[in-house]
């Protein structure tokens, strides 16, 4: 099936930007014109690709068909640097599934080095973020599955290691007498969000299997640090990020040299693997800077 590429741009600016009106504007035409070009895919598919309202998203096709024009420009600006022909960088965007901790520590230096690409990112966690790519709905994705997702190149990129820690005002509140399974199952702890099974590892690991603690939900990697310094619990930080709070001594180790070790990888759609091979090596290039090697 062949799709116009004019249709396919008011689709994917649509969706990205949120309303016709939106969309309309960036590409410089009317929110009727808009609107045709939709209920052209709309009656070529022959299903509804936009929900309509604000504000408007896809549905489970209007998102595939969107994905294939973003790969479609990714594609075109390849050729077109091959040829050495000019090309305007605003049409190449790329759709990729990160974890917030990476985004927070070293992933936009990676962004950073890459000219010519507009970064659209899905922020999930790294035991979660392959399915993004299962599903055909990014590119690339930082995982923490070392087995290639089917049609997927992967390339390893080091060591996450975490730190279990909280402020030492916490520390002296909810383990006087140290980290011991009767202490660990009421001292409230923070969780990044319900994927987030980090601190539940580390006490199966170090404490006791089965222990569900009072937590707070923070979906920020900065709040998550911010509120154990503030003594709201212990949670498990990234060293990287916490180093300096551990060095100032506002942030200790619930128990010393147990670090867990969340070994990350790049994986690329193998059809877009050539297209992205400057991304890749950006990506490979910080990845493997920033994170500890084996």
């Amino acid at each position: 099936m062949h799709f116009p590429p004019h249709h396919l741009a008011a689709l994917a600016h649509v969706l990205r930007l949120g309303s016709f009106d939106a969309a309309a504007a960036a590409l410089l035409v009317t929110p009727s014109a808009i609107s045709q070009r939709i209920k052209a895919l709309e009656d070529q598919v022959g299903g509804t690709l936009v929900r309509r309202g604000p504000p408007c998203t896809g549905t489970e096709a209007g998102l595939r068909i969107a994905k294939h024009a973003e790969d479609i420009g990714l594609l075109e600006a390849q050729l077109s640097r091959e040829l050495a022909l000019d090309r305007d960088p605003a049409s190449t965007r790329l759709k990729v599934a990160v974890n917030a901790d990476s985004l927070a520590t070293w992933f936009v230096e990676a962004m950073a080095s890459v000219d010519g690409v507009l970064f659209d990112l899905v922020i999930d966690d790294q035991d979660h973020s392959a399915e993004w790519l299962k599903r055909g709905e990014v590119s690339a994705a930082v995982t923490a599955h070392g087995k290639p997702v089917t049609g997927c190149d992967a390339h390893p990129l080091g060591v996450f290691h975490y730190v279990a820690c909280a402020s030492p005002a916490y520390m002296q509140r909810w383990f006087p007498n140290g980290v011991t399974t009767a202490a660990a199952a009421r001292a409230p702890c923070l969780i990044f969000n319900a994927k987030d099974a980090l601190q539940r590892r580390w006490l199966e690991q170090n404490v006791a299997p089965g222990l569900a603690p009072p937590a707070h939900f923070l979906p920020s990697t900065q709040a998550f640090v911010d509120a154990a310094v503030a003594g709201m619990g212990w949670g498990m930080n990234p060293l990287e990020f916490v180093r300096p709070q551990i060095k100032q001594g506002i942030l200790v180790p619930l128990l010393a040299q147990t670090n867990l070790q969340i070994p990350l990888t790049w994986q690329v759609s193998r059809v877009m693997a050539p297209a992205l091979a400057e991304v890749t090596q950006a990506v490979l290039t910080s990845g493997r800077r920033h994170l500890a090697q084996t």
